[in-house]
């Protein structure tokens, strides 16, 4: 049966960062950036068009049934018992990640990332002035593990004092399992390290797998730790700019809230709240079918890919795959012109750190039949190789 995330929507001349910047001809895909495809579901748009239809749109802020249907979602979703209380609202996750490393770090203090991970993350740290600090993830096999050795040695020799977690991991696609979880945790409580738990990607776990909140993951850190959520890739909901931090411990909460309030930000966007609120509302099933979809496309990528010299690293979670082309022998640059040369349009593996030589992330949240398209665009071009 034909499912609802096989329509083709044509988003050229909407003004969407992912197909604006692509000014070639040829067909060429584009599966860079991290959003999909997919209409959001239905509810959402009808609750965007009860706020436009209203006609005014001023001031603007969540009430109680916006909070607690934040918290409900990740009550139904992880077993989390989030509180309404906890909950401080912010345009984006990026922008929370650069509100924490002000808030709670000083200019020159270390702060730890895991690459290669979303280079947004390096970026909070080097436009702050802050020591940027590298705890390599090691692919064994064909699965990314952390270096508990090294994660701990960097810690204690730098004087960390933030962890930007990202889990589940973009672009490695990992969904850390609860004792791996712990493991950091227990580091990072040794040493006094405040730990950013980014788990936008929550929603997008694979069959075999559970997310778990780093909260409840490690409780004894609590009052260090922020969770960072947010409704934009769930729900394909970006371009409306809201996210949810919980902070459970109140000095540490009051602490990023200054900062927050130094930037001049008061309340969500108008439109944002609506959307974000319908959507933890009544966007479980279209989710669900979603993540079913997705699934099924990074089989069909894998078995597409399977006789070919690209690798994939088989996600646990996200629609994201981290493909390793080292095999090709291919410098940066000549792979970028291999891809671009193929018609697509992929995210170069080195930005997302270093240890991301010769690999490419592709987004694999787009309609079957354009996923179809792509694997045979790639394919041809390795069999021309």
């Amino acid at each position: 049966m034909p499912s609802i995330f096989d329509e083709i929507v044509d988003r050229r001349n909407t003004d969407s960062v992912k197909y604006m910047f692509w000014q070639g001809e040829g067909g060429t895909i584009p599966m860079w950036v991290a959003d999909m495809d997919f209409k959001a579901p239905a509810e959402v748009s009808q609750a965007l068009v009860r706020a436009a239809e209203h006609g005014v749109f001023g001031y603007t802020d969540a009430d109680q049934s916006y909070e607690q249907a934040a918290c409900d979602w990740m009550r139904r979703n992880f077993g989390w018992a989030a509180k309404p209380e906890w909950n401080v609202r912010v345009p984006g996750v990026v922008f929370a990640l650069a509100a924490a490393v002000r808030g709670l770090t000083k200019e020159g203090d270390a702060v730890l990332i895991q690459q290669p991970a979303y280079y947004p993350f390096m970026d909070v740290v080097n436009d702050n002035d802050r020591k940027l600090v590298v705890n390599e993830l090691q692919l064994r096999g064909d699965k990314y593990e952390i270096d508990f050795d090294d994660f701990e040695e960097k810690i204690r020799a730098n004087e960390v004092k933030l962890f930007i977690l990202c889990s589940p991991h973009n672009p490695v696609g990992r969904v850390w399992t609860k004792e791996e979880l712990s493991r950091m945790g227990e580091i990072c409580l040794k040493y006094g390290v405040t730990v950013a738990s980014d788990e936008i990607h929550a929603d997008f776990v694979f069959s075999g797998y559970r997310h778990t909140v780093f909260s409840d993951a490690f409780p004894a850190l609590r009052d260090k730790t922020i969770i960072l959520t947010a409704p934009s890739k769930t729900f394909n909901l970006a371009g409306l700019q809201t996210a949810n931090i919980f902070i459970e411990d109140s000095k540490l909460r009051d602490a990023f809230s200054r900062e927050i309030q130094r930037t001049g930000y008061a309340q969500l966007n108008t439109m944002g709240q609506a959307a974000t609120k319908a959507a933890y509302l009544h966007g479980q099933a279209w989710r669900d079918e979603m993540v079913a979809y997705l699934e099924e496309s990074a089989r069909y990528a894998e078995q597409a890919l399977a006789q070919t010299k690209i690798k994939l690293i088989k996600p646990e979670g996200t629609y994201l795959l981290w493909l390793d082309c080292r095999a090709l022998g291919m410098d940066d640059d000549d792979l970028v012109d291999f891809i671009t040369e193929a018609n697509l349009w992929l995210h170069a593996g080195f930005t997302f750190g270093q240890c991301g030589s010769g690999f490419m992330r592709m987004n694999i949240a787009c309609p079957r039949a354009v996923l179809a398209q792509a694997m045979g665009n790639l394919t041809a071009a390795l069999a021309e190789l």
